[in-house]
């Protein structure tokens, strides 16, 4: 599931954003720019985005209605820095059959403005209880990758932007598709849902859509018959 910078001035962050993050775009094409200049003053010290809010402590499950794969996202205490900025960590464990298949850990906060940025995750992938792997992992301001954003401030309908930019190794592209949704899942009913098409052009069929609801976050996923849902909040 599924992770975002500022500018050394708020005036110079406002026009790069309006310019790259804003544009309409096709689902297949990419940001114009993205080269975000990083200024830790413009970050605040909690992620408190209505779509995207991190509550130390807080878990989200969620399962696939289709398989016997669940998620757990878990906002915890521990915070890092990375690139000056304190970013909060949450953990995600992926389970197939109660079998552990990939954990990640990854690194969000929030700018003055409300948008959240994405700065990087550790990814541990699993076989039969064994790191296997540690493909997708990459952290901002190492080998020119560099923040991308998870959530929008004010999403409007048509935005396009990265949600993370590691050349060749994690390029991650978000565009809002509407933000006046409804969705039922295991948890509940929501409404004014926030649906968004995510891909990478470096997997083909990536296509994801996901759902966000406000004061809860992530509620929905999917990924072609795929349908991971939001059942419980702990």
């Amino acid at each position: 599931m599924q992770p975002r910078k500022l500018f050394a001035s708020l005036l110079a962050w406002t026009v790069l954003a309006s310019l790259a993050a804003d544009t309409p775009a096709a689902a297949s094409s990419k940001p114009r720019e993205w080269a975000p200049e990083i200024d830790p003053l413009n970050f605040v010290s909690t992620v408190d985005n209505p779509y995207f809010p991190l509550v130390p402590g807080r878990k989200y499950r969620y399962a696939d209605a289709l398989s016997e794969e669940t998620l757990l996202i878990a906002m915890t205490m521990r915070g890092r820095l990375v690139m000056g900025v304190r970013t909060t960590v949450v953990v995600e464990t992926v389970k197939d059959r109660g079998e552990t298949r990939k954990i990640s850990e990854s690194w969000y906060a929030q700018d003055r403005e409300g948008n959240v940025w994405h700065f990087g995750e550790k990814t541990e992938e699993y076989e039969k209880g064994l790191p296997v792997s540690t493909d997708g992992s990459w952290e901002a301001g190492v080998d020119g990758a560099v923040p991308g954003i998870v959530m929008k401030a004010r999403p409007v309908p048509g935005a396009t932007y990265f949600q993370e930019l590691a050349p060749g190794v994690a390029e991650d592209i978000a565009r809002v598709e509407s933000v006046t949704g409804s969705e039922v899942t295991p948890s509940g009913t929501y409404s004014g849902v926030i649906k968004t098409r995510e891909w990478s052009p470096l997997e083909s069929g990536s296509i994801e859509f996901k759902c966000y609801a406000p004061g809860v976050g992530l509620i929905l996923g999917e990924k072609g018959r795929r349908r991971m849902e939001l059942v419980a909040i702990e």
